[in-house]
């Protein structure tokens, strides 16, 4: 095996660093130490060992706060803040023998095993024991006893800690890995979908575009024919109108490709080619409201409003008697609120959504429903005095900023 001597900064365990407990136990040592040097003989001071002293105290604090620090430092600050911590530790065992200095050994093996690479971590860390030895060999009434002690308590330290790092280095891997899992099974989710969307979007270009772009073009010619022919009028306004339906249904079928294929999905600054369409299409005139200031709203929520109003309007086309229809969307704090309500005689316009408003019974009224509760909002059918009303709510997005309005300013 090779041992590269990198002094890059290593992360400190797990994702949060060490448990609250271990460094108020650790800060609190580290108190003892300092408060034992400041109070045994000799004291700091500005002369002799007292002045060896004030100079290993300042090395000391200056060294920890180097060291100790949880963020991750420029590579080389970690082990020069070790290195000081070292030579004061034993400068001071050597000065104040009867002191807890010596205990600064202890706090060099635990940060270097902690948060250096395991070379420079040997180093710095047999440094200071060795120094540490050296001192106890020719200083100390037993030496050989107080060696004994000292290799015994600190080389377990560094071997734990080193055990700890390896520990945290494979579970931040293991982490790592299973969110790069997550994500590529989202990715992957993703692709099926667009995969499916794009198949869907083929589908419907191959077999109902061309469908109906061939009944456009069928209708169109019997119109033309009819004209020629000296066919009623009715008739033959009867076949204009049902080519322009045919021309619209061509349209919205393509833009639901487009939408299928990621392009731009229709909203509410196109409600107002909706509310025209229906005014041509239908005796009926048709007005559209805004009140309030525009916001911009997601994806979801803008193709909901225009799909709404699209299928409420065309119900009111195909089942109700209608003079007058009026749309109006507002925009409040609290959401966003589409109304397209129709006014004349009649039978009204609940039998297209399954002959009683409320019951759920048709088709267009389930899909509105769903739409709406797919991005948290609410919709209400019900007949009127003079005809239906379709409401839809949608709630306030917090992104969501004001912008400009695209189709004038309210009523």
């Amino acid at each position: 095996m090779t041992l590269r001597f990198d002094i890059a900064d290593q992360p400190p365990p797990g994702l949060h660093g060490p448990p609250r407990s271990l460094r108020i136990f650790s800060a609190a040592a580290i108190a003892l130490i300092l408060a034992s040097v400041l109070t045994t003989s000799p004291e700091p001071g500005l002369t002799g060992k007292g002045l060896d002293v004030s100079l290993s105290v300042v090395a000391f604090v200056a060294g920890l706060a180097l060291c100790a620090r949880r963020r991750e430092l420029a590579p080389g600050d970690r082990l020069l803040g070790l290195a000081l911590l070292g030579a004061a530790s034993s400068v001071l065992t050597w000065v104040q023998p009867d002191s807890a200095g010596y205990a600064g050994v202890y706090v060099v093996v635990v940060i270097a095993g902690m948060r250096v690479a395991a070379l420079p971590a040997l180093v710095v860390a047999g440094g200071t024991v060795a120094a540490q030895l050296t001192i106890i060999a020719t200083g100390a009434d037993h030496p050989g006893m107080s060696a004994a002690g000292l290799l015994f308590s600190v080389v377990p330290w560094f071997m734990i800690t080193r055990l700890i790092r390896q520990l945290a280095d494979r579970t931040n891997r293991a982490e790592t890995l299973v969110e790069e899992l997550r994500e590529s099974r989202e990715a992957n989710a993703r692709a099926a979908a667009l995969n499916e969307r794009g198949r869907v979007a083929r589908e419907l270009h191959d077999v109902l575009a061309h469908s109906l772009s061939a009944l456009a073009l069928q209708l169109e010619g019997t119109r033309l024919l009819a004209r020629s022919h000296g066919a009623d009028a009715e008739v033959v306004a009867g076949l204009e109108r049902a080519h322009k339906l045919a021309a619209g249904g061509l349209a919205e079928a393509r833009q639901a490709i487009a939408a299928l294929r990621g392009e731009a999905l229709p909203g509410p600054e196109r409600l107002q080619d909706l509310a025209d369409a229906f005014a041509e299409q239908s005796p009926a005139s048709c007005e559209l409201r805004v009140l309030g200031a525009p916001r911009q709203l997601s994806s979801e929520a803008s193709l909901a409003l225009y799909r709404t109003a699209q299928e409420a309007l065309t119900n009111i086309r195909r089942h109700s008697a209608a003079t007058h229809v009026d749309i109006t969307l507002a925009y409040d704090r609290a959401g966003t609120t589409l109304t397209v309500a129709d006014h004349g005689p009649g039978a009204p316009v609940a039998a297209a959504f399954g002959g009683v408003a409320g019951s759920g019974g048709g088709y267009g009224l389930t899909g509105m429903r769903e739409r709406a509760e797919l991005v948290g909002g609410r919709l209400c059918a019900e007949p009127t005095a003079d005809g239906f009303v379709v409401r839809l709510w949608l709630p306030a997005e917090p992104q969501a900023q004001p912008a400009p309005s695209e189709q004038g300013a309210p009523a």
